[in-house]
C-alpha cells in the first residue's frame, strides 16, 4: 500500500468547503441555463430550415446556401437577401429531412432581408417578438444551418445594441440600423437562420459573421416588419431619398431644454443635386424633426422614407448656429 501524503487528513479534506465552481448553487444556475437554452432550441430547431440555391454569376452557376426562418402559416419564410443574391429558386430542408422547392418572393439588400415562398405547407412559425426589448447582457440562442450542419444552436449574450451594418444596393448605400451584436457563435450557413430571446421569441435574423466571438443580427422592430410586409405584399421595398448622410449627435443643454429631445441627427453630408441640397439642407444642420417627428436616431428617419414619402412635401426642422430653422423637402424615389 502506498504511504498517504504528507499533510493529507481524510476527514478534514472531506470536510473542506467545495470551490465556487463547484457548489450547488452553481449547478442549480447552469440547469437553470441549459433549460432554457434546450427550450429554445425544441421550439425553434423543427422551424429553421437549411438553404441550397443556384446563383447566376458572368463565369456561370455558382451553389450557395444558408439558413431561413419559417415566417408564416402561408408558406412563406424569411432569410437574408445576401443568401439569395443571384437566385430566383432553391430548396430548403428542415431538420427532420423533409424538403420544399422555394422561389424568392422579394429581395431587399438594403435592409439584408428577403421572403421566400414554399410550394408546400411547412411547419408553423415561431413566435416572432421584438428587439426593442433588449437589453445587453440578455441571453440569446442562435439557430441555424452554419457549414450544412442542419439544426445547430449556440447561446450567447447580447454584447451590443444600435450597431450599424452597412448594406449596398446598386449605388444606393444603406446603415441597417438597432443591428443586434452577439457572442453567440456564428459560422458560414448561419446568415438566414433565427436569434431568439429566452423565452423563444425571434428578435432577430443571423446575418454577419464580424469575427471570433463576434456576431451581428438584423433586429426585428416596427421598419423590418414594414419591410417584410412590403416584401411579401409587392417583392420589392419602395424608399425616399433625401440624400443626406447623417449620424446622431447630442443637442447643446439649452436646446435640448427648449425642445425636449436629447438627441437630434447631425448632418454629416449633403449630397450635391439631391433633395436635400435642393430645400437648402447644410453639413453642420442638427436635424430635429421630420413632420414634427422626432428624430433621435438614424432609424427613426428611415422610418419616416418609405413609399408614402416619396413626392409629398416634408417640413423639416433643424437647429442652425443655434438658430430654429424649417425647410421643405421633397423626397424623390430611391433608385438602385
Amino acid at each position: 500500500m502506498r504511504p498517504l501524503p504528507a499533510g493529507f487528513h481524510p476527514q478534514k479534506d472531506r470536510e473542506a468547503p467545495m470551490s465556487t465552481f463547484d457548489s450547488p448553487a452553481d449547478d442549480g444556475v447552469l440547469d437553470a441555463y441549459s433549460s432554457v437554452v434546450s427550450g429554445v432550441a425544441a421550439r425553434l430547431i423543427p422551424r429553421v430550415a437549411g438553404v441550397r440555391v443556384q446563383r447566376r454569376l458572368r463565369g456561370g452557376i455558382a451553389e450557395a446556401g444558408g439558413s431561413a426562418v419559417v415566417l408564416s402559416s402561408d408558406r412563406h419564410l424569411l432569410t437574408n437577401a445576401h443568401v439569395v443574391i443571384g437566385a430566383d429558386r432553391g430548396e430548403v430542408e428542415f431538420v427532420d429531412g423533409t424538403t420544399a422547392e422555394v422561389s424568392v418572393v422579394g429581395s431587399d439588400p438594403l435592409s439584408d432581408l428577403a421572403v421566400l415562398a414554399a410550394d408546400r405547407d411547412l411547419p408553423e412559425p415561431p413566435e416572432f417578438g421584438s428587439a426593442e426589448t433588449l437589453r445587453v447582457g440578455h441571453l440569446v440562442v442562435a439557430v441555424g444551418n452554419p457549414l450544412g450542419l442542419a439544426g445547430s444552436v449556440t447561446a450567447g449574450v447580447v454584447s451590443a445594441l444600435g450597431r450599424s451594418l452597412p448594406t449596398r444596393s446598386g449605388a444606393a448605400t444603406r446603415f441597417v440600423e438597432d443591428v443586434i451584436q452577439t457572442d453567440a457563435a456564428l459560422n458560414p450557413g448561419s446568415s438566414g437562420g433565427a436569434l431568439a430571446d429566452a423565452r423563444g421569441r425571434v428578435v432577430g435574423i443571423n446575418t454577419a459573421v464580424a469575427g471570433v466571438g463576434l456576431g451581428l443580427a438584423v433586429p426585428i422592430n416596427a421598419t423590418t416588419e414594414r419591410i417584410i410586409r412590403a416584401l411579401r405584399a409587392g417583392g420589392r421595398v419602395l424608399r425616399a431619398y433625401l440624400g443626406l448622410v447623417s449620424t446622431p449627435a447630442p443637442l447643446p443643454r439649452d436646446v435640448a431644454e427648449r425642445y425636449g429631445q436629447r438627441t437630434a441627427l447631425r448632418v454629416v453630408e449633403v449630397v450635391a443635386g439631391s433633395p436635400a441640397a435642393r430645400a437648402g439642407l447644410l453639413r453642420g444642420d442638427l436635424v430635429l424633426a421630420v413632420d414634427g417627428q422626432q428624430l433621435r436616431d438614424a432609424q427613426s428617419l428611415q422610418r419616416v422614407l418609405f413609399e408614402d414619402a416619396i413626392g409629398r412635401h416634408m417640413e423639416v426642422t433643424v437647429v442652425r448656429n443655434g438658430a430654429l430653422v424649417d425647410v421643405i423637402a421633397v423626397p424623390s424615389q430611391l433608385e438602385g
